[in-house]
């Protein structure tokens, strides 16, 4: 019954911004690692940005300066600002998490992807 549900994807143009959320449901017990990852056509698919429990944050070179991402523990959701976007960074979108559930331990939990679409 544990599921991660993305949201806020959409087509914007070059130089714009959109916020993604990620929000976790279900019995869960940790939250531990969050994070988002992106796969373009014809790509395998890439880490675009972690954040731990401890609020470490790690981010791949192409977004640095771009993109930020946040967590937030009450609502057992996960963000990820884009700004200054560029016609690369369009692709499907997807959270993760490492959760502790009810009926498993440190399993890593996959959304459906969001769709990210940056074009004139």
């Amino acid at each position: 019954q544990v599921q991660l549900v993305e949201s806020g994807g959409g087509l914007v143009q070059p130089g714009g911004s959109l916020r993604l959320s990620c929000a976790a449901s279900g019995i869960i017990f940790s939250i531990n690692t969050m994070g988002w990852y992106r796969q373009a056509p014809g790509k395998q698919r890439e880490l675009v940005a972690t954040v731990t429990s401890g609020g470490s944050t790690n981010y791949a070179d192409s977004v640095k300066g771009r993109f930020t991402i946040s967590r937030d523990n009450a609502k057992a959701t996960v963000y990820l600002q884009m700004n200054s976007l560029k016609p690369e960074d369009t692709a499907v979108y997807y959270c993760n998490a490492d959760l502790i559930t009810l009926s498993r331990s440190h399993y890593i939990y996959w959304g459906q992807g969001t769709q990210v679409t940056v074009s004139s």
